[in-house]
């Protein structure tokens, strides 16, 4: 991966298989969260909504992964997962389709994030659902917020680079 790359080099796929170039979000500040439908931290989906209507109308968006590899707490397919998170929590915020986030398999997002901002000791590896990176307007890591970190606790840091 070059120096130069940012976060709007890359195109995952959309919970519905389509391509999502993340250029789309050209200026815009990002929440990316690794989630899962059955891991106790899945009522953050909740606040990552409330984020996403508190802060979308001045440049914010929450972008969502789909992970199984924590405990497989996200078995689903791309339709039953896109049901969840809208019957459960009115998820309005683009769901990508279900990724590995550590390992030979890991999207190449996941793999920018976590070279961008390793975690603890350095290691870039993703330990649980609900790690999510606060991504700057120029498309590079700004933080990155452990899994029990509630979404509403990022407000301030949102803010700031709004």
């Amino acid at each position: 991966m070059p120096d130069t790359a940012s976060l709007y080099d890359f195109t995952p796929l959309a919970l519905d298989g389509s391509p999502y170039p993340l250029s789309r979000h050209r200026g815009e500040v990002l929440l990316i969260v690794n989630t899962a439908s059955r891991c106790g931290f899945t009522p953050q989906y909740a606040e990552l909504e409330a984020l996403f209507e508190r802060y979308r109308a001045q440049g914010f968006c929450v972008l969502a992964f789909p992970c199984n590899q924590f405990g497989k707490q996200e078995p689903g397919d791309s339709a039953e997962i896109g049901a969840f998170c809208q019957r459960n929590y009115g998820v309005s915020f683009p769901v990508m389709a279900k990724v590995d986030v550590n390992g030979a398999e890991a999207d190449p997002v996941w793999r920018y994030l976590t070279q961008e901002k390793p975690g603890l000791l350095g290691l870039p590896a993703i330990k649980w659902n609900f790690t999510k990176f606060l991504v700057g307007r120029d498309g590079h890591v700004v933080e990155r917020y452990a899994p029990q970190t509630r979404p509403a606790k990022l407000a301030a840091d949102i803010e700031r680079l709004l």
